[in-house]
């Protein structure tokens, strides 16, 4: 059997969409599971107005059971034995008497006819439909049933013949539908998804998003060639318009010359944000004077007065652009930076005039560290914020930093300042450019750390999947900027030092700071290598020396790990400290004593010991030295050294013999191996 379902309403917003339908058809899935009704196969559908969801191979009835269940022995007490008929919905006739080895007692067999699948469903569908959750909902009328939008009709039919649910009062439930708002606005009854798909088709919606978004890019980009130019990549846009329209009509309209001479980014956010345009690139690289627009519906003037329509109302928004720009370029930035004082950072934290001066001093302590300009870092600090105090940020704050390199640049200042100010926010997210360039790397790595000092010092850090601050997308961009540019930064003197510039506005000591900023890092660090292959444990078992911040060295000496972990070596030494840790935590325990004293030569009377010894002694003494040049690869050869001397002392030696001396001072050598190889990690961090 098959089922199917549609939820007509307004205009589902374009970022809810996909969610909805895979939300509605998990649960729907869900439901038929938990009530033991198998299918083939489930799809869910979006569009502006409708969420379709398709479930084939369903069965016309759940299975029959058949339940054995034990009740009170057969002496028990009458109403015991009533309780149990009760119950279970049976006579005593139909139980019977069973020895189970202890005692007799009464058994019920229970035959249990499933119930037709379209019973189920009447109470499934309603109970999944009401469980469904918007980011944003609504009640309309006087009902208390809530949706994205009014609700204005439910189609549901079961192998072809309707299944009436009852949603809500007010919203009726039928085997009909309609297509396209004003080009299929016509009703049309439905039995099974091909025809239902098919007809829709017909009436001018297309219900598969990956067919509109198909058709969007492919039309677009050929308006775009057919005039010379390409249609400017837009992943996001192009998802976003797929989920605005169910019959998209591509049209290629103009931008007056005029506004040709505003920055791409403006153009483009113009058109983009309010009114959902595609970017047409010239040869070039730069912004054509086209744009793409997206209609709903087919026009019989093949689209010219929507063209025209959206051309006028692009001007509009253009005019106000360029009227920002003309009005933003007569003030300095230099201007700007003390009405920053009428902005806060947060309440605890201070003015965005205090944070910039924060982050100019830390700039000029990171400069010499990343190999940036003290004076252009300071420089470029001091202007990163000014700009958010400019019309045309205002307007569209998603241009803060690249407003700030226009005008910069307008206003002489070196090239490597401007690009600072505009890159200082990046990396925005993970997909997001780093910046390579010195003086970008010190400001972006100041403004960073400053943020992190301050929420941290005022107790305001991320929990489970909370972080208004967007503190993690912060220690994830510091991180990729020291690894991917190779910057040898001590993070423990830099949390100290943003630390001292907060002064006493921190509630929490530098130190605690620091140290919980720490763990932090190193829990990021996991996230950000993990796509890597990088295991967390080894990661873990680094960071718990205690003493490494930099996160070159770090990973350097994880990866060498890495490698001689994998080999049979480094395996064979991990088992050998697993046991001799073990063996010395279990005594411990026993003793209530410490065994990390040390090794008393006088004592070693087996030549397995003596020569185990012998090999910590020199091992510790070659290791020290490479781990100080950072050869970590090289103090890893030397540490598998330790194998054979280590294997044969576990084959020959008794740890815990009969002489108390002799058991304390074997008991001090196995410390010793944890001891050695803790130069390397913390081995019992690491996992198998």
């Amino acid at each position: 059997m098959q089922l199917l379902l549609e939820l007509f309403c307004e205009e589902i917003p374009a970022r809810m969409q996909k969610r909805a339908a895979d939300d509605l058809k998990n649960l729907i899935t869900a439901g038929l599971k938990d009530a033991s009704l198998s299918f083939e196969d489930a799809h869910g559908y979006v569009t502006p107005r409708r969420l379709a969801i398709v479930v084939d191979g369903i069965p016309e009835a759940q299975p029959d059971v058949s339940e054995e269940r034990r009740g009170p022995r057969i002496d028990a007490p009458e109403k015991a034995i009533e309780g149990f008929l009760k119950g279970n919905g049976v006579t005593l006739d139909q139980c019977e008497k069973r020895d189970t080895g202890k005692d007799e007692f009464w058994f019920a067999v229970i035959d249990r006819k499933g119930r037709a699948t379209a019973d189920v469903l009447k109470t499934l569908l309603p109970e999944s439909i009401h469980k469904l959750s918007w980011q944003k909902s609504m009640r309309w009328g006087e009902g208390s049933f809530r949706w994205v939008r009014p609700l204005q009709r439910v189609l549901c039919v079961l192998d072809g013949e309707l299944l009436a649910l009852e949603i809500a009062p007010g919203i009726p439930c039928g085997n009909v539908t309609t297509g396209h708002r004003f080009m299929g606005p016509e009703p049309f009854e439905v039995g099974f998804f091909d025809d239902y798909e098919k007809m829709l088709q017909h009436k001018k919606v297309i219900l598969k998003v990956a067919t509109r978004r198909k058709l969007i890019e492919e039309k677009a980009t050929a308006l775009a060639e057919a005039d010379g130019f390409s249609l400017k990549r837009d992943p996001g846009l192009l998802a976003e318009v797929s989920g605005l329209v169910e019959w998209p009509v591509p049209l290629l309209g103009s931008i007056d010359a005029e506004f040709m001479e505003l920055p791409d980014e403006v153009l483009t956010t113009s058109m983009r944000s309010h009114q959902k345009y595609f970017s047409v690139v010239a040869e070039d690289g730069k912004l054509a004077p086209r744009f793409v627009v997206v209609s709903n519906m087919e026009a019989e003037d093949g689209g010219a007065a929507i063209v025209a329509g959206n051309e006028r109302v692009l001007r509009a928004r253009l005019a106000d652009a360029k009227f920002f720009w003309d009005q933003d370029r007569k003030k300095t930035l230099e201007s700007r930076v003390p009405l920053l004082a009428q902005m806060m950072f947060h309440e605890k934290l201070g003015t965005l005039e205090e944070k910039v001066a924060r982050i100019e001093a830390l700039a000029v302590v990171l400069a010499p560290i990343v190999g940036a300009d003290s004076e252009q870092a300071k420089r470029a600090a001091h202007l990163c914020k000014a700009d958010l105090m400019t019309g045309m940020v205002g307007e569209f704050a998603s241009l803060q930093g690249v407003m700030g390199r226009y005008y910069a640049v307008a206003e002489g200042e070196r090239p490597d300042v401007a690009q600072a100010i505009a890159e200082h926010y990046a990396p925005a997210g993970p997909d997001d450019m780093c910046p390579s360039v010195s003086v970008s790397i010190a400001v972006s790595l100041a403004d960073k750390i400053d943020t992190l000092i301050g929420f941290f010092g005022i107790d305001e850090k991320p929990t489970g999947s909370r972080d208004p601050y967007g503190l993690r997308r912060a220690a994830l961009g510091i991180i990729r900027m020291i690894l991917e540019n190779g910057i040898r930064l001590p993070l423990l003197t830099a949390f100290g030092k943003a630390a001292e510039l907060y002064g006493a506005a921190l509630p929490t000591g530098s130190c605690a700071i620091s140290e919980s900023l720490i763990t932090f890092f190193a829990d990021r660090l996991k996230v950000h290598l993990r796509s890597s292959g990088v295991r967390h444990d080894l990661i873990a078992a680094v960071f718990a020396l205690g003493d490494e911040d930099d996160l070159v060295r770090l990973v350097s000496r994880v990866e060498a790990l890495t490698r001689f972990l994998e080999s049979d070596d480094g395996a064979n030494l991990l088992a050998a400290h697993k046991r001799a840790s073990n063996i010395v935590a279990i005594e411990e325990k026993k003793d209530s004593v410490r065994f990390d004293g040390a090794v008393d030569p006088a004592l070693l009377t087996d030549a397995n010991e003596s020569a185990l010894f012998e090999s910590l002694t020199i091992v510790v003494a070659k290791i020290q030295p490479l781990l100080a040049e950072e050869l970590y690869d090289d103090a890893m050869k030397v540490l598998a050294g330790l194998r054979n001397p280590v294997d044969k002392f576990f084959d020959a030696v008794t740890v815990n013999a009969d002489d108390p001396a002799t058991r304390q001072n074997r008991l001090h050598l196995l410390s010793q191996i944890g001891a050695a190889m803790g130069e390397i990690a913390e081995f019992n961090q690491v996992e198998g």
